[in-house]
């Protein structure tokens, strides 16, 4: 009986293993199958915002105007705190600072807009559901730069 026992627990433990290792073959066959589909057809963009914003039409004049208005606050900030103690050169430091930067946001907001309204527009003439960063993608994605670049030079 106890040998009856023990070749019945045998029987069942190399049935169980072995739908174990099926059920495990099963599943790694399903899922590198629909990886691969996946990858084929995949509705994921990815561009590069530092060649599309530099090959904007207004980043030039943007970048210009910025740096002749820092040039400006420079030399106000430097006539108006020669007079001024270090706290209060501080405080003015600081107005200025603040200043070129809502100058700099209003510069940039235009440009950033019509970037994104560009890439969306491509993004759905390709039928792509969502766009990354081409930085944070280690691998796969379709690169639409290249026609968000065009789109922006029409």
């Amino acid at each position: 009986m106890v040998q009856l026992q023990k070749k019945t627990v045998k029987i069942v433990s190399v049935l169980i293993a072995l739908v174990f290792v099926g059920s495990v073959v099963a599943l790694a066959l399903t899922q590198s199958g629909s990886g691969i589909a996946s990858a084929a057809s995949s509705n994921v963009g990815v561009v590069d915002m530092r060649q599309i914003y530099s090959a904007h039409p207004q980043t030039q004049s943007m970048q210009a105007e910025m740096q002749k208005a820092a040039a400006d606050a420079q030399k106000e900030f430097e006539e108006k705190s020669k007079n001024m103690n270090d706290q209060e050169k501080n405080d003015y430091y600081q107005q200025t600072m603040q200043r070129l930067q809502q100058k700099q946001q209003e510069l940039t907001e235009p440009i950033e807009k019509d970037v994104e309204d560009k890439v969306k527009t491509v993004a759905q003439a390709k039928g792509l559901s969502v766009v990354l960063l081409k930085d944070t993608v280690v691998y796969g994605g379709t690169d639409i730069t290249q026609d968000v670049v065009n789109k922006l030079s029409k």
